[in-house]
């Protein structure tokens, strides 16, 4: 697999499955707490605001009576006084009725009425003045600016006003019609102040012109405010409903008309206090919500932790194993899960992939697994090497004449031995391990992998073969001179260049990667002719005009090869071109050094009886 897609496949998993749960479960939370708290917070304010706007709907109409009930019970008394004292009493009766009645009403500051004899009269109580610190003539005065409104009374309206501001003591002044004319008191309105206190339901009483009468705000009532500017004030005026419930400048506004003086009794409580309770349980619900979502983000990123470290472990190996290493060691998890089954199941095809791989060419293998290898022929100029251990029929003859019932183990290990070498060399340059036959091994390079050019991978394949003789003599050196179980080895290699079939031959069942063709025939047939020429390595004239600069090499007598027409031009391998004659594992300049180096003797071609071995081939004369 390429760096730009695995680096793609890395990205995809930058959303690993911890963030994948934390995700999840915050959207479980989320959804089903605040789906709860929402609809809890929406039932609870639906009950909140209906009780809400009863309770001060029934607050309003509390005060609304109790101004009433004041101002007609102030009327009511001050109507039996006046006619009282203009029935015909003495002065001296006129002055006890008096003196009783401001002593029974301690809060009435003074009344004003006109006398059909004496003209307009004015009552003063002066213990009600001494009490408030005031001067008695402040009440005179008040009345004298407030003439219209006596007027009026005498017509019949009734009139209330706020007389606090002009005597400097919280009072109020109501005019009304009496039997003699226009009529006026002066009185305290505390009593009013438990009706219209202060609390959530904050209650206030206007008169007809929006002055404020009562308020639980005293100094709304000291400096005289009038709320004609505020809308909500004017459409309660404006309309026709006697009492009424709105919103209105964030709160909850009632009001109740008065059958007095044209004032209004209002109510309010202020919407965020209505609701404070519930926003204060969301709140607290919110606060559960983020510790429970934390917990669970805590315990769910910790649980993660024990299937995305297994699961990033698996998927380590599963990238090794793509990219060719099947011997994988993996941590056994904990606990009894699909992990663990799959942990166990994953080290079991790791270990089925490492003897696969010894049983297939690793090579092939990765590019089968990766998809590089496609079904059907593809023709490759590839290069061909076939070599063969000398004397293997004699020497299986002599393991079982040894070692008898185990002649089978030796001659096994001896030659795993002798192929984890040679397979080694082939590796090593890059060549392609086809199969092994017997003692035999065949090889290509150029058909699975390419060094890039039909001249390179020629190259390689000679090169492999001289990294063979290399490696078997050292090989030879270390076995017992003698020894039963390791006798010397000295073998042949052939190899040729040419077109060459590649690609999956076999069943349905099984299948391997090989090449076929004429030069993989020549090949073999090549290899063959080492023994007779007394050489280890030959390769064909189609080989040596690729590399035959690169290597030193020897002519050898043309040979004819069966199924060809032309004689076939072969050439003996002597080392790499430009090396020095020296240490005699690198340094052999002739055949003669080569055959010295591995104790071949050199025969004589002309007596070679070609038929005795095999007839594949004539040995010509020299040219």
């Amino acid at each position: 697999m390429g760096k730009e897609k695995r680096r793609r496949i890395d990205q995809i998993t930058l959303f690993p499955i911890g963030a994948k749960l934390v995700t999840i479960v915050t959207f479980i939370v989320l959804i089903s707490l605040g789906s709860i708290t929402a609809l809890v917070s929406w039932l609870v304010r639906q009950d909140l605001q209906i009780s809400a706007e009863a309770n001060n709907f029934e607050t309003n109409r509390r005060s609304a009576a109790e101004a009433e009930y004041t101002f007609s019970k102030m009327r009511s008394d001050a109507l039996i006084l006046i006619h009282t004292i203009t029935s015909g009493e003495t002065d001296a009766q006129a002055r006890n009725h008096v003196a009783f009645f401001l002593k029974q009403n301690p809060g009435i500051a003074s009344v004003l009425f006109t006398d059909p004899e004496a003209g307009k009269k004015l009552l003063i109580n002066e213990e009600f003045f001494s009490a408030q610190g005031i001067v008695p003539r402040l009440a005179n005065e008040f009345f004298n600016d407030n003439e219209i409104a006596i007027e009026r009374a005498s017509l019949g309206e009734t009139l209330i006003l706020n007389a606090t501001p002009r005597l400097t003591a919280y009072l109020l002044a109501m005019f009304f019609p009496a039997e003699t004319g226009g009529a006026a008191i002066l009185f305290s309105p505390e009593n009013l102040d438990t009706s219209f206190g202060s609390g959530p339901n904050r209650s206030w009483l206007i008169n007809d012109s929006a002055d404020i009468l009562v308020h639980a705000d005293f100094e709304n009532v000291r400096n005289g405010v009038n709320v004609a500017d505020k809308n909500f004030i004017r459409d309660i005026q404006e309309s026709p409903g006697r009492s009424r419930q709105f919103l209105a400048e964030n709160q909850f506004i009632a009001y109740a008309k008065l059958s007095m003086g044209g004032c209004i009794a209002i109510t309010g409580i202020e919407y965020d206090k209505v609701f404070e309770g519930i926003a204060a349980t969301t709140r607290r619900n919110i606060y559960l919500t983020i510790a429970v979502l934390s917990l669970s983000i805590m315990l769910i990123w910790f649980f993660s932790k024990s299937i995305s470290v297994p699961i990033k472990e698996l998927a380590a190996a599963a990238r090794k194993i793509e990219g060719g290493e099947f011997d994988i060691k993996l941590h056994s998890p904990k606990g009894r899960d699909e992990i663990m089954v799959l942990n166990l199941s994953f080290q079991k095809m790791c270990a089925a992939l490492c003897i696969f791989g010894r049983f297939t060419n690793r090579e092939i293998a990765l590019k089968a697994m990766r998809g590089q290898i496609k079904l059907g022929g593809v023709q490759k100029h590839a290069t061909i090497l076939f070599s063969d251990i000398r004397e293997f029929t004699a020497k299986s003859e002599t393991f079982t004449r040894v070692f008898g019932e185990d002649a089978s183990d030796k001659i096994v290990y001896w030659l795993n031995d002798y192929f984890s070498h040679m397979v080694g060399c082939v590796e090593k340059t890059n060549g392609t391990i086809d199969k092994f036959i017997g003692d035999a091994v065949m090889a290509h390079w150029g058909a699975a992998y390419t060094s890039g050019s039909p001249a390179e991978d020629a190259y390689s394949c000679v090169a492999a073969a001289l990294m063979m003789r290399k490696s078997l003599y050292e090989m030879n050196k270390e076995h017992g001179r003698g020894d039963p179980g390791n006798p010397p080895i000295r073998i042949g290699c052939g190899i040729n260049t040419g077109m060459v079939t590649a690609g999956q031959l076999g069943s349905d069942v099984r299948m391997e990667y090989t090449v076929i063709g004429d030069p993989v025939n020549l090949a073999s047939r090549i290899e063959a002719l080492n023994k007779p020429l007394g050489t280890d390595i030959l390769i064909s004239e189609d080989t040596w005009k690729l590399v035959g600069s690169r290597f030193i090499t020897e002519e050898m007598p043309p040979v004819t090869v069966k199924g060809k027409a032309q004689p076939v031009r072969i050439f003996a391998v002597i080392n790499l071109a430009g090396v020095k004659k020296g240490a005699q594992t690198h340094g052999p300049q002739t055949l003669a050094d080569v055959r010295k180096l591995l104790g071949i003797a050199a025969p004589d071609i002309t007596k070679v009886d070609v038929n005795a071995h095999e007839e594949k081939y004539k040995i010509g004369a020299d040219r």
